[in-house]
């Protein structure tokens, strides 16, 4: 399943769904929960323990994920360019790599180039907005992490609102979507929202205690309620 970067600019503000903090051995039953939540787009980590120290899923889960959902695709690897053609065959609609993880970011973005992938770049929270300057020509995402890669749960680092809107800034004129990831909770989410991002990336907070529903559902009510509280 495809998305295009049009649909990200221009649609609001979008929930990923991070399956990988859900459980690993039934990500077809957690794929279905969020999906009949309301949630279409599907995030997935793949770690490879090098990058950071965890390791999670490969190109095989991400192919068997396409098949019944839009894939948002999150690598968190220490060689991007070698790993971005396998999952563009996997069938993955948006892939973001990190701008730390390789000293020619531009040609991982020529590699995706003409594959119909929305092409994403990632910064760590400790990386500056600056590093992505040069390349904004070349992509149609930028994920800010609001906490340094490799574990759930982590809590929210403060200084990336004011990171968002500085993003948004840079790339008022462009389609491109800034996302943010990490670090979103019921009680975080709505600070988010309120600075109209596009897309809000969650993993531990879809798979909470409560169950899937109804913690989607109460996450996509502070999405509308941080936005209201922009427009008042």
């Amino acid at each position: 399943m495809t998305t295009r970067p049009a649909d990200l600019v221009g649609s609001g503000t979008r929930l990923s769904a991070g399956v990988t903090a859900g459980d690993l051995l039934h990500l077809g039953a957690a794929v279905e929960q969020v999906q009949a939540a309301g949630v279409d787009l599907i995030h997935v980590d793949v770690m490879d323990g090098v990058f950071c120290p965890t390791v999670t899923v490969g190109a095989s889960v991400v192919a068997a994920l396409s098949g019944v959902a839009t894939t948002d695709v999150h690598l968190m690897v220490a060689d991007p360019l070698a790993a971005v053609r396998e999952y563009v065959a996997a069938g993955a609609a948006l892939i973001t790599f990190h701008v730390e993880a390789t000293r020619h970011p531009h040609r991982v973005l020529q590699e995706l180039a003409g594959t119909g992938v929305v092409r994403g770049v990632a910064l760590n929270p400790g990386t500056p907005l600056a590093a992505v300057e040069p390349l904004l020509d070349d992509v149609e995402l930028v994920l800010l992490l609001a906490v340094n890669p490799g574990w759930p749960g982590q809590r929210f680092v403060p200084g990336t609102l004011a990171r968002i809107e500085r993003m948004l800034e840079l790339t008022r004129d462009r389609d491109i979507a800034v996302g943010v990831d990490g670090g979103i909770t019921a009680d975080t989410i709505r600070a988010v929202a309120k600075l109209r991002p596009h897309l809000i990336v969650a993993g531990s907070a879809v798979f909470a205690a409560g169950g899937v529903a109804g913690n989607v559902e109460r996450l996509l009510a502070e999405i509308e309620q941080g936005r209201g509280d922009a427009d008042a």
